[in-house]
């Protein structure tokens, strides 16, 4: 038996992978894929948004999350960020405003998380965060899947 470890990602390519996750979901490719295999043309339904003006709020600005930070403002979007490590070189070149974990669940369109796991981050998506966030909002885990509880969003 071979064991290997990573000892880093590539931070471009998880953070183009998050767009291309929000990408898809916008967009509804899944779905329109699944239609197109039916022979069904109808378009109905499958009508995204701009990213354009939309409000994105990224958890964690290390690594990945200033990678995020960059493409995100290159769609033009209005960039929230949350860390316990502000970066204020994004702050200065890229307008990312460090707000509260309840502020950017309110405002944002999109969510990305770019956290690592641990005792404060398990579960930092819970049912009081999914009640604060709207209801059309987008969220793109690229981290750890305990960072969001998956019964509450189901739930939500």
């Amino acid at each position: 038996m071979k064991v290997a470890n990573v000892p880093a990602y590539s931070p471009n390519a998880i953070a183009e992978h998050a767009v291309a996750i929000l990408m898809a979901l916008n967009r509804k490719l899944n779905l329109s894929n699944e239609r197109v295999k039916k022979f069904n043309f109808d378009l109905n339904n499958l009508t995204g948004f701009d990213l354009n003006n939309k409000t994105v709020g990224i958890l964690g600005t290390g690594k990945i999350g200033s990678i995020m930070t960059k493409i995100m403002h290159g769609f033009g979007c209005k960039l929230l960020g949350f860390d316990i490590n502000p970066n204020k070189f994004l702050s200065i070149h890229y307008n990312l405003k460090y707000v509260s974990l309840e502020e950017l669940f309110k405002e944002s369109d999109i969510i990305t998380i770019h956290l690592p796991l641990n005792t404060e981050t398990h579960h930092l998506i819970d049912k009081t965060a999914f009640d604060l966030m709207k209801s059309n909002c987008i969220i793109v885990n690229t981290a750890r899947g305990s960072i969001i509880n998956t019964e509450d969003l189901v739930d939500a």
